[in-house]
C-alpha cells in the first residue's frame, strides 16, 4: 500500500472538526462578552454593522430560546469580524471597570488616612500639589468632628463631602 506524501500532508493542513468547533464556541463566548458591554463601549468597539444590529436585536429579544438563537447568529457573524480587535475592546471594557473600582478604593483609603492623621495630609500634598489646601483642611476638620459623634450619627455629610473631594483627584 503506497501513501502519497502530498495527500497525507494536505490532510493535516486544515483544522480538525474539533478545532473548528472550539473556535466557534470561542466566537460565541466572545459574542456573549459583547452583550455585557455598555452602549458606549460597544460604540467604540470595532464591530461590523451586521454584528452591531445583531447585538441590538439580542438586547430587545425577550424569550430564552430567541436569545439563544440570536447568540448563535452573533457567533456566526463573529467569523467575519476582526477577533483580536474585539478581544482587545472587551478586555479594555473589563479593565475600565476594575480601574474605576480601584480608584474608589484608593479614595476611601485616602479619606480614612486623612481623617486619621496629619501626616497623611503632608503625603497627600506631595502626591497632589495642585490641591487647594484650604477646602481640604476644612473638609478634614468637619469629618473629624463627625467621627467624634455617637456611632449612629457618624459618617455624615462631611465624611461624604471629603470622599467626593478626594475622588476628583484619585483617577
Amino acid at each position: 500500500m503506497k501513501t502519497d506524501d502530498k495527500t497525507t500532508a494536505s490532510a493535516y493542513e486544515r483544522p480538525s472538526k474539533s478545532a473548528l468547533k472550539r473556535e466557534a464556541h470561542e466566537h460565541q463566548a466572545l459574542g456573549e462578552a459583547l452583550t455585557t458591554m455598555s452602549e458606549s463601549a460597544l460604540a467604540a468597539a470595532p464591530l461590523t454593522e451586521p454584528l452591531r444590529d445583531a447585538l441590538a436585536q439580542w438586547r430587545h429579544t425577550r424569550s430564552h430560546e430567541g436569545k439563544r438563537r440570536q447568540m448563535q447568529y452573533i457567533g456566526k457573524l463573529m467569523r467575519d469580524a476582526d477577533i483580536e480587535a474585539i478581544r482587545e475592546a472587551v478586555a479594555a471594557a473589563r479593565l475600565g471597570h476594575a480601574h474605576d473600582a480601584l480608584a474608589l478604593h484608593q479614595a476611601e483609603l485616602w479619606r480614612s488616612e486623612l481623617v486619621g492623621s496629619d501626616d497623611a495630609l503632608t503625603r497627600w500634598m506631595a502626591e497632589h500639589p495642585q490641591t487647594d489646601l484650604q477646602p481640604l483642611r476644612a473638609l478634614i476638620r468637619n469629618a473629624r468632628k463627625d467621627a467624634d459623634l455617637a456611632p449612629e450619627q457618624r459618617h455624615g455629610r462631611a465624611w461624604r463631602e471629603l470622599f467626593q473631594f478626594i475622588k476628583l483627584f484619585v483617577r
